[in-house]
Parts: C-alpha cells; structure tokens; sequence
C-alpha cells in the first residue's frame, strides 16, 4: 500500500457531481466507517443495509468522490483501491496497520519541507507527494504479543 490522492492543490477543477440517490447511500456508508474500505466491501455494506446501488456505481461514485477530494485513496498490498473519507480537511499522509487496516491521518511538516527542498533542488515545479506509514497499530501489537495475532 503506498498510493494515496495528490495533494489537493495539484487537483484540477471538476464540475460539480448530480446528488442523487446512490450517491446519498454511499456517502453515508462512508460516514459510518472509520478505517478504509474497498468497493466490493462497501458495495457488500450498501447490500446489506438495503441500499439499490450497483457495483459499478459504486466504483464510479468513490472515484468521482477521490477526484473531488472528498475521500483518500491508497491502495493495499494487493494494488486493489481502497477509500476512506477523512477528518483531515488539509494535506495529510496515514498510518496504517498492515493487520487490520486501522488508519490514522497524519501531519508530517518535516516531509513537507524535505519533498519541497527536493523538487527545488532538481528543478521541478507544481510538485505533489504522498507518504504512507505501515505498521502494526497498538491493537494488533498486543494481539500478536499472545500469540492471537497474525
């Protein structure tokens, strides 16, 4: 997992989305969750719950919503897309715990400095960047310390 959304600023403008029904549903879901989802996952979720939308709105509704900035993107070890609305409004990056997939949004001003020292120094402009931390959070250290962990 180590791809996440471009940093808002780099983000082109987008015409505004239809609020409609299915959309209504997913980001309500979204609002739900605290950790980040795949869309088979969500879609299961909306499924569950009664909701009328379908996978392939479902994809079509996160992407337009990660376009927007609305919600985080990264993906997981399996390259599959997995999203999250976040409480951070700004740039941020995540820790995430490679075990549960908790994640936690994180300001970094040293990563800032350094990613734009770097660009300077090689001459690049309009820069984006993202960091993705993983590990094991609190959680699934103490499960794996008793041997009920993975």
């Amino acid at each position: 997992m180590a791809e996440s959304t471009a940093h808002e600023d780099a983000r082109p403008a987008r015409k505004e989305q239809r609020v409609t029904r299915q959309r209504l549903a997913v980001s309500a879901a979204l609002d739900r969750l605290e950790d980040f989802v795949s869309t088979q996952d969500l879609h299961r979720r909306l499924h569950d719950e009664g909701a009328s939308v379908s996978l392939a709105t479902t994809y079509r509704i996160l992407q337009s919503m990660a376009d927007e900035g609305v919600v985080d993107v990264l993906r997981n070890d399996d390259g599959e897309a997995v999203y999250r609305r976040c409480e951070a409004t700004g740039h941020h990056h995540h820790l995430v715990c490679r075990n549960c997939g908790k994640a936690v949004d994180v300001e970094a001003p040293a990563v800032e400095t350094w990613a734009s020292r770097v660009a300077r120094e090689h001459g690049y402009t309009d820069v984006a960047h993202t960091v993705e931390i993983f590990g094991l959070c609190p959680e699934c250290t103490a499960l794996a310390g008793t041997g009920q962990g993975t």
